[in-house]
């Protein structure tokens, strides 16, 4: 179907606009602010929940928890490929989106059940609203203008930092909830914040008519039953005989790992479909279509830097950042800030205090890790009083308790718990603690100490805990019942980024104004090279302050995470919003949310990339070859910026 203007009249929305946007981009603003804000609030605490061994996590290893995510971050960016072929041919874009919304939310309440179970389901619901929800939402902002519309890219900006509020106020959100009761109580904040974005739509459903599209099938295009036999399946076949191979090839095995190789092996007959669709488009469509080939590649590769904040950058924060806040004021602490456990010792700064060594009990790993999950059996309870007689088991509830209620711990009949020791393909030895989700504990208590006629609250920790708290301490400790009061990670991974988008968009929009003015526009094309340069530079910092910790002997100021997402952020302002208004732009309109689909295709396939970086160690060196990489994505465009050019042109973007 060529691009008529009868099709330009009944696609794109009316010229009433206030400030010169339309009034529906307002609804989708807000909209998408809320969605956003519920999906990284999940994302900026899903790997810790994965890995937490100490605050009432799931206790995965650091390798099955970046593999987890890695693969849930692919899927929940591969599935807007199909979701966008729904809404073209079968449901529009707003009820795609209401019902993505739908899903998406009941995912997060799964999430806030804590069970291996729920967990699973939960990122599955959340794929799966996620495909319908995404690319169609986009492709109403796009459909809002009319072709040719120089407000077009600004509309972007603007919906780009709608994103972006949203995902900056779900740091603010998630800290306190999960300081404050658990990280299953965030996942179900983010759940009722992704209704609230539902009902903003359904509150403007009429307004946001003209932005939608009426579903309809193309007989040049491929059914949904013939894409799952030409597509689907193949790329079901190839990624179980890429599983198969990783499984069994040391070489593969070793590095990337067999899912990783599934996941990418399964893409390929993706990729070829999308290639497949350039040869056979009709010679008005083929420039536009070829044209997103390239664009496809630079959105994967800078979404696998920009993603790695829920993955390695939120290790590095977590574990090789100084994260003190003892100069906070109080009310801040409450809510964003939490004490110290023991891990955070291991490198830390010498002269930094230690906890006092009878705030310490030893226990075996088991049982270290039913208190990290905050779950003990009654005979480990048992079996630690007695050999611990000084220890009290104090039933949670006295206000006198209330600062140390991060520790309390609930407990439950043996059969209810059950804690299984296992080696991940890596050979780290991993326990992880499993309880039903229809248990129900027997009482909820504080481990307590008593000295002098004041007590003070203990922690269980292994042998090699202990060990590790102390092997490199001066003799200064911590009071008896007092900790060290950390910055959340998440507030440097999940909120910095946001932040400095809706800080610096401005300014950036402001820059190309000008540049516009003087007669010297930077186009679309030539700002995504800048976006991959700027990239580039970032993770420059990124190696510099791996090797300012002695890549991981000791903490570095966050002063190095400041930088890197100041300089992050404008690389994304000058990439992401570009292409996404570059989708729009050059796809004929019958494949808007297919073509939209194949930016999140790539995305997904940086993503899984992204996933598998984050179970690296995050070394000078491994930030290097990154920004390598990226600079090669960047050489690309550079040598592609003429055939960018002319199809932009051509097509009046």
């Amino acid at each position: 179907m060529s691009r008529s203007a009868t099709n330009a009249a009944s696609t794109f929305a009316p010229s009433n606009a206030r400030g010169g946007h339309p009034k529906g981009l307002a609804a989708l603003f807000f909209t998408e602010m809320w969605e956003r804000l519920a999906f990284y609030l999940m994302l900026g605490i899903l790997l810790l929940y994965a890995i937490d061994t100490e605050r009432g996590g799931l206790g995965f290893s650091v390798a099955h928890g970046t593999e987890i995510y890695g693969t849930y971050m692919a899927f929940v960016y591969f599935t807007p490929f199909l979701g966008g072929m729904i809404a073209d041919r079968y449901l529009g874009y707003r009820r795609s989106v209401f019902i993505g919304g739908l899903l998406m939310a009941s995912g997060f309440f799964s999430l806030g059940v804590r069970s291996h179970t729920t967990f699973f389901v939960g990122l599955i619901l959340i794929c799966l609203g996620n495909g319908l929800f995404k690319p169609n939402i986009t492709a109403m902002v796009g459909n809002l203008y009319k072709p040719g519309d120089p407000k077009r890219d600004t509309g972007f900006n603007i919906f780009y930092m709608g994103i972006n509020i949203g995902a900056a106020l779900s740091a603010l959100l998630s800290a306190p909830l999960r300081n404050e009761w658990s990280y299953n109580m965030a996942f179900v904040g983010a759940g009722v914040g992704l209704l609230i974005g539902v009902t903003i739509l359904s509150i403007n459903w009429r307004k946001l008519a003209s932005a939608d599209r009426r579903p309809q099938i193309d007989p040049r295009d491929a059914g949904l039953g013939t894409i799952a036999l030409t597509i689907l399946l193949p790329a079901a076949i190839f990624g179980v005989i890429g599983y198969y191979v990783g499984g069994r090839v040391d070489g593969i095995r070793t590095t990337l790992g067999p899912i990783t190789f599934a996941f990418l092996m399964g893409m390929v007959p993706i990729m070829f479909y999308f290639l497949t669709l350039v040869f056979r488009a009709s010679p008005d469509e083929k420039p536009g279509l070829a044209a997103l080939i390239p664009v496809y590649i630079a959105g994967g590769a800078f979404f696998m830097i920009l993603h790695l904040s829920g993955g390695v950058m939120t290790l590095f924060t977590e574990h090789r950042a100084n994260r003190q806040s003892e100069w906070v004021p109080n009310a801040v602490e409450k809510y964003y800030c939490q004490k110290a456990m023991p891990s955070y010792f291991d490198n830390a700064d010498p002269t930094l205090p230690r906890p006092a060594k009878e705030s310490l009990v030893v226990v075996g790993p088991q049982v270290e890790a039913m208190f990290g999950a905050r779950r003990l059996s009654e005979p480990a309870l048992a079996e630690l009083q007695q050999k611990n007689p000084d220890v009290k088991a104090v039933a949670f509830g006295e206000p006198a308790l209330e600062d140390w209620k991060f520790l309390a711990t609930e407990i439950h009949p043996a059969d209810q718990i059950k804690v299984e020791t296992a080696r991940d393909e890596h050979g780290v030895e991993t326990v992880s603690v499993k309880v039903p989700e229809t248990a129900k504990p027997l009482r909820e208590v504080l481990l307590l100490r008593e000295e002098g006629g004041k007590k003070y609250p203990v922690i269980l920790v292994s042998e090699k805990t202990f060990k590790q708290v102390y092997q490199k301490a001066s003799e200064d400790r911590l009071p008896k019942g007092t900790f060290l009061s950390l910055f959340n990670a998440e507030l440097i991974t999940s909120f910095l980024n946001p932040l400095f988008v809706v800080l610096l968009t401005p300014l950036v929009v402001a820059f190309f104004t000008w540049r516009i003015r003087l007669g010297k526009t930077v186009g679309t094309a030539r700002k995504i090279l800048y976006g991959m340069l700027i990239t580039f530079v970032s993770l420059l910092f990124m190696a510099g302050a791996a090797r300012s910790g002695g890549n991981g002997e000791s903490k570095v100021t966050l002063w190095w995470l400041v930088v890197f997402y100041v300089v992050v952020t404008i690389g994304e302002l000058c990439l992401s919003p570009m292409g996404l208004s570059l989708v729009t732009k050059l796809a004929p309109k019958r494949l808007v949310g297919l073509m939209l689909g194949g930016w999140f295709v790539s995305t997904a396939v940086g993503n899984k990339l992204s996933g598998f970086i984050s179970g690296l160690e995050p070394t000078a060196k491994m930030f290097v070859i990154l920004s390598l990489a990226v600079l090669g994505v960047a050489m690309l465009i550079l040598i592609l910026l003429p055939m960018l050019d002319r199809a932009i042109k051509r097509y009046g973007a």
